[in-house]
Order: C-alpha cells, then structure tokens, then sequence
C-alpha cells in the first residue's frame, strides 16, 4: 500500500456547525484565547468544488483555532451540495473530518479508494495553490478524512 509521510500527523480537526459565531466564541472562551477571524470561503465554481461527482457552488464559513499540535477548525456550511452540509443534517454538530497534509495527493486518494474509502468531496483554496480532497472513511474509520496538498506554483 501506497503511504504517504504526511499521513504520520493530524494537522486539523474540523467541527460543523449551525452558528459559527455562537460556535467560535465558545471555543475561545474554553481555551482562553481571542476569538479568531471568520471568513467566507468563495463560491465552490471559483475554486473548482465537486461533491459526490457534480460541480458544487457551495460555500461556507471558516474559523481556525492554532492549538500548537493541530488547528481546530470550525465549519459552518451556508446550503446545500457539499459534505458540511450533508454531515450537518446526519449527525448535528459534530466533527466533520480529521486533516492530514500530503504531498502525493493522487498516489494517497488511490490507496483510500483501494481500501473502499473514495474520494466524495474536493476543491482548491488559496488560487489553485492548495487542494482539500474529502474521503469517505466513516465506515471504516467512524470519521470523514480530508487530505491536504499544498503546493506554490
């Protein structure tokens, strides 16, 4: 099996929820840090977004806490056609996925479809820099995986 060093560290665990703000002041409050800055991402077609093999314009609101091991992130999905959203209406606000960083996104994305956890849900950030790639592992692994690649070009 193809493994790739990334997968050695979490980097992320991301939570869904219904309102960031609420969210996001508790979370501050309960590690006694400021509140972080909120942002709204771009509409999924600017940043090439598929969910379950369709183009997606979905969008969403982000906050990241830096815990010094991993960020906590915090996700608020803003309608329907992406995995937040669908994780939101399954299982109410929850972790939505863990984030491990790779640099062979495609030779990783193979190996999880090997082991029947396919890719559902993908974009970019940061221009066409950074790629999200969302893996279907609830049923193997009880949570979502997001593989991170990042790459200045």
């Amino acid at each position: 099996m193809h493994q790739d060093p990334g997968f050695k560290t979490i980097v992320q665990i991301a939570v869904v929820c219904r309102d960031i703000e609420v969210t996001a002041r508790r979370w501050a409050a309960l590690l006694g840090v400021e509140m972080p800055k909120i942002v709204t991402t771009d509409p999924g077609h600017d940043c090439g977004m598929v969910y379950l093999d369709k183009p997606s314009n979905a969008r969403c609101k982000l906050a990241f806490f830096e815990t010094g091991t991993c960020a906590l992130e915090l996700i608020q999905p803003l309608g329907p056609g992406s995995s937040w959203q669908d994780g939101l209406d399954k299982n109410g606000e929850s972790i939505h996925h863990v984030a491990f960083t790779v640099k062979d996104l495609n030779g990783t994305l193979r190996a999880c479809k090997e082991q029947g956890m396919p890719l559902v849900h993908q974009g970019h950030w940061d221009g066409k820099n950074g790629t999200y790639a969302y893996i279907d592992s609830e049923r193997q692994l009880g949570v979502m995986i997001e593989l991170l690649n990042w790459e200045k070009k």
